[in-house]
């Protein structure tokens, strides 16, 4: 019963995404009150990615994560994702930067990674763990893949704790935003979804302990604009997990 639902909800969210590729950057804006850059740019910082540096991208979507670390390292970059329709917007991105031998688009499973263990400096994922149908698995994959020694990084929507800010958040997004989406994008269940897939989601404190109980260590976490999101980082463990 429960691998149904999963099913359930992996071919529902790739149908949402499918749908919305051609306006997600433009509703990424919208939803995050253009914060999503300033958060990725916080992100970066505290990978502090060297020369050279190697990671691969879970739901690279429209890939501006990916592009943001093979600019930062010069290394090797791969984009995973399972909807062709965002990777198509992605792709015409990397070639628009000239950065198609640094960049590696797959489309694939977040939760079966097509990777060696032990492959990548950085595993990352952006606005993704909410929308799978299992986040252990994929936080278990990520672990898998990334070298001893490396960085699991997720950085996510969240679920602001004080007031009055959280009563204001929540009522624009479960109340305004499937409007902007409906205005915007032409999409109205599809942006609906959103405030339904936050609401499942763990908290910034959950989010830590299923980070540790993953094998991951040094788990740190980031509350970013009031909580309405969140970075997590882990390091995965000097020997093979």
């Amino acid at each position: 019963m429960e691998s149904q639902s999963s099913k359930q909800k992996e071919q529902f969210v790739h149908s949402v995404f499918q749908s919305i590729a051609p306006k997600y950057d433009l509703m990424n804006d919208i939803l995050s009150f253009r914060r999503h850059k300033a958060w990725r740019k916080f992100t970066m910082k505290k990978m502090a990615m060297a020369p050279g540096d190697t990671a691969v991208d879970l739901c690279c979507g429209t890939c501006d994560w990916t592009i943001s670390m093979a600019q930062a390292s010069g290394g090797k970059i791969s984009g995973l994702d399972f909807s062709d329709n965002m990777l198509k917007v992605g792709h015409a991105k990397v070639n628009q930067l000239h950065l198609e031998q640094q960049i590696d688009l797959v489309q694939g499973n977040a939760m079966e990674l097509p990777y060696a263990s032990n492959t990548f400096d950085y595993a990352t994922i952006g606005f993704g763990l909410r929308n799978v149908p299992d986040l252990r698995k994929v936080l278990s994959e990520m672990n898998r893949v990334v070298k001893p020694g490396g960085m699991v990084v997720c950085l996510e929507l969240s679920k602001p704790t004080w007031q009055p800010f959280k009563g204001i958040y929540y009522f624009y997004f479960q109340q305004i935003l499937p409007w902007l989406g409906k205005f915007f994008a032409k999409r109205y269940e599809q942006y609906k979804w959103l405030p339904d897939s936050l609401a499942q989601f763990p908290g910034r404190h959950e989010l830590s302990q299923i980070f540790s109980e993953t094998g991951l260590t040094q788990v740190k976490a980031y509350p970013l604009t009031g909580g309405i999101a969140a970075l997590h980082i882990g390091i995965k463990v000097n020997s093979d997990v």
